[in-house]
């Protein structure tokens, strides 16, 4: 991804003036999506991630700040700059307050957009060269995804404290290195350590370090993970389950910036980034007394939710697959691929134990594999299912039934074929569908999952 021009999508029912900015951010080096209406825009950012959007205030149907709103509820980081031929300091205040980016009156000098632009791509894009690196071993072409990135990478430029949250075998460590080669300590060590897996009596000693004979096995001085991690990053995983008496030393170790380690009457000054994590809801733990309070908003000033490997479906191939070319090298196996019914198996799983579990069938499967086609029949073993068949689409939920279409969509790579059979629908209702909700097969071709993988 190093290098890839970043992109605008750029909103305005006016076609000339909608042709006219397209042309002049083109010509500054910028790769633009330009539609029509704010639906129109909605469904263009289910397909892909831009790093700002430009949106003309008053238009048909869904206005710019309509527009503004919707994408906020599932993008926040996401800079907005709203266009305006009305535009009054009133308003450009409230829009400033809400989180808009910026708000500009029609009619503007060219450089003034294209400055405001620029601004804009440098609070939401890493520089050129620092995307591949930092976030190489999050594989994804999800929205949300990419949108957690995006904050991830912004919070990463401070020291601030960041809990993340999502269910067991969602990446969580993966996101906290990735905060990691994304900051200043990236030179520095990265220490983790699961705070559920070892014992309370240790984890004190393990943290903290000892003295020699300050306990039964303490043959010698220790430092702890604290002392290990220094100028660099400390993740406590699973820190949800930590010991109330050990949340006390916690609380007063990254308040004071100092710890002691067991049997010490001396103290030591600390300089390392806390990152935690947690698939506990650690509020409901607050209440029952099982994590203090004053410890949650020390180690929560910067919140971070990994959705489940559900919630972002259209990943699945793109993880399988890659999966598929790493395992095939250790296993010195050839080309390996899976077979179409293999993979719609694969995308409409429940997966409970997300990620994680992917990998394992996906191992699970190449190891008992005969062929370089992995079948269904191995899938649905590893899976230890019966039945996975994907929801008919008229039982989904309609307020979901254009993140739905995005998905199958983004899985058959814009094959309308392909897609309307995985919904359980003829060619022309599914046309219908996709007119509804203004995608066009067109905007996922390419979208990153190689056809080869589900033909």
């Amino acid at each position: 991804m190093s290098g890839e021009t970043p992109k605008v999508l750029l909103v305005d029912d006016d076609k000339d003036l909608l042709q006219l900015i397209a042309m002049r951010l083109s010509a500054a080096g910028y790769d633009v999506t330009a539609v029509e209406s704010g639906e129109a825009a909605l469904a263009s950012l289910a397909v892909a991630r831009p790093q700002v959007v430009v949106t003309d205030l008053r238009m048909q149907g869904m206005d710019g700040m309509a527009l503004f709103d919707a994408i906020h509820r599932d993008s926040p980081s996401l800079p907005v700059v709203i266009l305006t031929a009305h535009g009054t300091i009133p308003e450009a205040v409230s829009a400033t307050r809400r989180g808009v980016f910026s708000f500009l009156t029609k009619p503007f000098e060219p450089k003034v957009l294209l400055d405001t632009v620029a601004e804009a791509m440098r609070l939401s894009s890493p520089p050129a060269g620092e995307r591949e690196s930092w976030r190489a071993e999050i594989i994804t072409r999800s929205s949300g995804m990419e949108d957690l990135l995006a904050q991830a990478r912004r919070v990463a430029a401070s020291d601030a404290s960041v809990c993340i949250f999502g269910q067991s075998g969602t990446g969580k460590e993966l996101l906290a290195r990735a905060i990691h080669r994304a900051s200043s300590r990236r030179e520095q060590p990265f220490v983790a350590v699961n705070c559920g897996a070892i014992p309370e009596g240790l984890l004190e000693s393990e943290l903290f370090g000892h003295k020699k004979g300050s306990f039964t096995g303490a043959v010698a001085d220790r430092r702890g993970l604290f002392q290990a991690a220094t100028g660099g990053t400390l993740f406590l995983d699973e820190v949800g389950d930590m010991p109330l008496s050990l949340q006390v030393k916690l609380l007063r170790a990254l308040e004071e910036r100092k710890i002691r380690p067991v049997g010490s009457h001396e103290s030591h000054d600390i300089d390392v980034r806390v990152i935690s994590a947690t698939h506990r809801k650690l509020e409901e733990r607050i209440q029952s007394g099982e994590f203090r309070e004053d410890l949650y908003y020390r180690l929560n000033v910067v919140k971070l939710y990994i959705p489940s490997l559900a919630e972002r479906r259209e990943d699945i191939p793109l993880i399988a697959n890659h999966a598929l070319t790493r395992l095939a090298d250790r296993y010195r196996r050839g080309r390996l691929q899976f077979a179409p019914e293999a993979m719609e198996v694969l995308v409409s799983a429940p997966w409970p134990g997300n990620v994680r579990q992917l990998l394992n069938v996906v191992e699970q499967a190449v190891a008992l594999a005969a062929t370089e086609v992995i079948p269904e029949s191995l899938v649905r073993q590893a899976l230890d299912v019966a039945d996975t068949a994907l929801t008919p689409l008229d039982e989904a939920r309609k307020a979901f039934e254009r993140d739905y279409l995005v998905r199958i969509l983004k899985i058959t790579g814009g094959n309308v074929t392909k897609a309307a059979r995985l919904a359980g629908r003829n060619r022309t209702e599914f046309y219908r569908l996709l007119e509804r909700h203004s995608l066009e097969p067109g905007m996922f071709k390419g979208s990153g999952h190689k056809e080869k993988a589900t033909a």
